[in-house]
């Protein structure tokens, strides 16, 4: 069994996550024909690193970064009854390591620094076709809210 060993990630990880951000991103671009071409970025991960109100976790296999995700505290809608919550996002697990709960507990421990920053609500996005991650966000307990909808005008 692999040993999996999970922390906050520091500038040293860097180079890897900014990997991780290509592979997401070719990974969601067939959802979205809006996205420019390459090089795009989606992230500033040096900021979320340094940041204190950003949480960036990483995943570990024999000292090699092979999953990430981050959480950042964002103002709710006035509306809301809670001020703040945390948005996740920049969820990444190498392909061989899928389908062994490296992002249900890369969840779990961003879910507990929210808390202990008194947050109280996380949320995140995914795009509706990205069914295996639908499926992992509901496997951490995240439910469905809002569906954006969309539609071009160039036609």
């Amino acid at each position: 069994m692999k040993t999996i060993t999970y922390r906050s990630a520091t500038l040293e990880d860097l180079p890897t996550l900014l990997d991780f951000e290509q592979g997401i991103i070719a990974y969601e671009r067939p959802y979205d024909s809006t996205l420019k071409p390459d090089p795009i970025s989606y992230y500033d991960l040096k900021e979320l690193i340094l940041s204190k109100n950003a949480e960036v976790h990483i995943a570990e296999h024999e000292n090699k970064v092979i999953g990430s995700g981050y959480a950042k505290i964002v103002n709710s809608k006035p509306y809301n009854i809670h001020n703040q919550h945390v948005y996740l996002g920049f969820m990444f697990v190498k392909p061989e390591y899928r389908g062994q709960g490296i992002i249900q507990s890369i969840s779990e421990a961003l879910k507990l620094w929210a808390k202990a920053n008194n947050i109280f609500e996380a949320r995140l996005e995914v795009y509706a076709e990205n069914d295996s991650a639908i499926r992992a966000y509901e496997k951490s307990g995240f439910t469905k809210n809002l569906v954006e909808m969309r539609i071009s005008l160039n036609d």
